[in-house]
């Protein structure tokens, strides 16, 4: 068992301000004790936002070319210990090893590459007419990031802060905080100034309102559902700073009637299951032409049958557990709504996978003959579980898609690509993905509605880190 009982403020690892409240990190594999953190309080908040705005003073003043060469030291190090990082991911929330590997970890080497190259290129300045318009770091950043893809959270959120010029406190998630302490030794080795990056565990009634409300945090950024951006929002409001949040998903996946079904359907549903469901982006909602819906129900069907549930850390596991007791609970409620509500069931279902009785192993669940108005169309799962929507025509398929209060991502399948980019650009959501496109770090992420605000990756994802500033009369 691991034991991280200190945060790490001012470049150094410390004991909490306030004595020691444990909290237990849960292998959701096998259910047993993998490690212990401290959680901390608003003092330990208040100590490293004071250690961040110390930091502000002279790291935003920083060069360009100097803040180039430490993210290019961040990416030397993360990468010596890369393997290290996929398999903590792997212990403390449940992603299959291979998954960890190719993906997890890998994204957090990929929002540092492509902030790198952004901040080669970007101008801080730009002259209109008399007048200088300036870019201007924001100051001290407060992030709360979650379980589900955690270093991916993490880096998208440090990498741009840190190229920018803002200084940070991090309150990674408690459920999978392990992968975190890691990056915070990765950043302590590859010299980032003390102060700049803090880290502090906790909860989010504890220190992630003591961060949202803080009058020396300049900018929340926020990662989670939409029940906890709220709070984050509502606790922001009294200091008035910036809130940029990525929440909640329901993604709706349009199979237009051209489209080529096996690929699209079986790939759709891969996709949800993924990460055993656990992704605010997965396309749970997959609306079908009525006319073909019990050809999409087989399609689907096989697809489920052949997603091999299993223990992380072996070769041929499809996807591990979810996350923790909660969110097994949570999710095994919601299968049975949606038998209890009249959906059909027509792969997997309520309780474990044979063979699998130890751990948070959920069966990946498929219902056909689902109406938006049921709870499995409306509320975010957040586990292996899909839902086929019949649809009677491509009017009817975008109506069905933008009934809900999330707009984060969307999809569209079909044969005819000038028709897909039409019935995209009806999709309300933050970024919708044509054929089965794959997600890309240079075009920004976030959502509409209750999906959140503000947007992450790439050049926009950048700029929410700045400030604008116009000097009038610059040039006379």
């Amino acid at each position: 068992m691991k034991s991280c009982k200190q945060f790490y403020i001012n470049g150094e690892w410390v004991d909490p301000a306030e004595g020691t409240n444990s909290f237990e990190v849960i292998n959701p594999a096998n259910e047993e004790v993998i490690g212990e953190i401290a959680l901390g309080s608003a003092k330990d908040v208040d100590n490293a936002v004071s250690a961040a705005q110390e930091a502000f003073k002279t790291f935003s003043t920083t060069s360009v070319e100097e803040r180039l060469g430490l993210l290019g030291k961040i990416v030397e190090v993360y990468q010596s210990r890369y393997d290290e990082v996929a398999e903590t991911i792997s212990k403390e929330m449940g992603a299959p090893l291979s998954l960890s590997k190719a993906a997890q970890a890998a994204t957090g080497l990929g929002h540092f590459a492509q902030t790198i190259e952004i901040l080669q290129d970007f101008d801080w300045e730009e002259t209109k007419g008399r007048n200088i318009i300036r870019k201007e770091p924001i100051g001290v950043v407060g992030m709360i990031t979650p379980w589900n893809w955690p270093i991916n959270q993490i880096s998208c959120k440090v990498a741009p802060a840190l190229a920018a010029g803002c200084t940070m406190v991090l309150k990674p998630t408690e459920i999978a905080p392990l992968n975190a302490i890691l990056f915070a030794e990765i950043m302590d080795e590859a010299g980032v100034p003390a102060g700049v990056f803090n880290l502090v565990n906790g909860d989010g009634p504890t220190v992630g309102e003591a961060m949202s409300s803080h009058p020396g945090i300049d900018m929340m950024s926020f990662t989670g559902s939409t029940r906890a951006g709220i709070s984050v929002a509502k606790g922001a409001a009294d200091t008035v700073k910036r809130v940029s949040q990525e929440l909640g998903g329901k993604s709706a996946n349009i199979i237009l009637d051209d489209a080529d079904f096996e690929s699209a359907i079986t790939g759709g549903a891969k996709h949800c299951f993924n990460n055993s469901g656990q992704s605010c982006n997965a396309p749970t909602r997959m609306l079908v032409p009525e006319s073909r819906h019990d050809e999409a129900k087989e399609i689907a069907k096989k697809a489920a049958e052949s997603t091999k549930v299993g223990d992380p850390f072996a070769e041929d596991t499809g996807i591990g557990p979810v996350v923790s007791e909660v969110q097994f609970n949570k999710i095994q409620g919601l299968i049975e709504k949606g038998i209890e509500e009249g959906a059909e069931l027509i792969a997997g279902g309520p309780g474990k996978p044979e063979g699998l009785n130890a751990g948070y192993y959920v069966r990946p669940t498929v219902f056909a003959n689902v109406n938006n108005d049921m709870t499995i169309a409306r509320e975010e799962i957040f586990g292996p579980v899909l839902s086929i929507l019949p649809y009677k025509d491509e009017d009817e398929a975008l109506e069905i898609a933008n009934d809900t209060e999330y707009g984060l991502y969307g999809y569209v399948s079909s044969g005819d690509i000038e028709r897909a980019k039409s019935v995209a650009n009806r999709i309300r959501s933050g970024s919708v993905a044509i054929n089965g496109a794959s997600a890309d770090f240079t075009a920004p992420f976030g959502g509409y509605k209750q999906s959140g605000n503000g947007r992450e990756w790439g050049p926009l994802g950048f700029e929410e880190f700045l400030e604008v500033k116009a000097v009038i009369g610059y040039s006379q």
